[in-house]
């Protein structure tokens, strides 16, 4: 017999239950004062090689995919301010992070030679394989849900943040772990403030396209099976940079 889809309610509230578990215990240490700049830079290669470089490209193959209109104009803006800034600074968030890179004194063609440690490697392998699944949900669950998403989003979604004023971003960025425990200048913290300034409802879109898109049980069962595998490999993902960054767990 097959199975009862699941109502959206309880659809959300399932990706939300994975995405509550978004949280690795050495985050508080890397966004912390003890780390050293040595640490970040290994963190930081990591991120951009698994997915920051190259994110704009990952949507846009599940944009390929030809998902409905509204779903295709979701991806088409965020693939537009991430490929080229153009709804915020004018200039691609992986160029911005590199210029955030920069602040903090590292070289950021080492970056694009850095190499993916193992664990690092199948995390990426998977963003490669979901995005080029047929079915356009699943690769939209993994981007927009689970990469972009995080231990926060049940939070977002419940109680939505308002879009920030100017002077609410500078202090968000005032009180930014980089500025405060690692000096870096204000004026190489733009990817932070495009992230500030697009993101509100932002969590609410993700999740919208996926809930309501994902229409049989079978679709849901994907989506859930692939979210929780992508937890799985991040966490493994995540435990590796810790190792090599030689951090203790409390």
């Amino acid at each position: 017999m097959a199975q009862k889809r699941l109502s959206r309610t309880q659809f959300l509230e399932r990706l939300l239950a994975i995405m509550d578990r978004k949280h690795h215990w050495a985050w508080p240490i890397i966004m912390g004062p003890g780390i050293t700049k040595a640490q970040l830079n290994v963190h930081y290669q990591q991120e951009f090689l698994v997915y920051v470089r190259d994110f704009p490209v990952l949507l846009a193959r599940v944009h390929g995919q030809n998902p409905p209109p509204d779903v295709r104009r979701m991806l088409a803006e965020n693939i537009y301010e991430e490929d080229t800034g153009g709804l915020s600074f004018g200039r691609s968030h992986p160029e911005l992070f590199n210029e955030m890179m920069r602040g903090l004194g590292f070289d950021s063609d080492v970056f694009q030679t850095a190499k993916l440690l193992p664990a690092s490697a199948r995390y990426r392998a998977w963003l490669e394989k979901v995005t080029a699944s047929r079915d356009w949900v699943v690769g939209a669950a993994a981007l927009a849900v689970f990469v972009e998403g995080s231990i926060k989003d049940r939070q977002e979604i419940q109680a939505p943040s308002k879009p920030k004023t100017e002077a609410e971003i500078e202090a968000y960025i005032d009180a930014h772990p980089l500025i405060r425990h690692h000096g870096i200048g204000r004026q190489h913290m733009d990817l932070i403030r495009a992230h500030q300034k697009v993101e509100a409802g932002h969590r609410q879109d993700a999740y919208t396209m996926v809930v309501t898109y994902a229409d049989t049980r079978r679709q849901q069962n994907a989506v859930l099976a692939c979210v929780a595998q992508g937890l799985t490999l991040w966490m493994r993902y995540r435990d590796a940079v810790v190792k090599a960054c030689k951090l203790k767990r409390p």
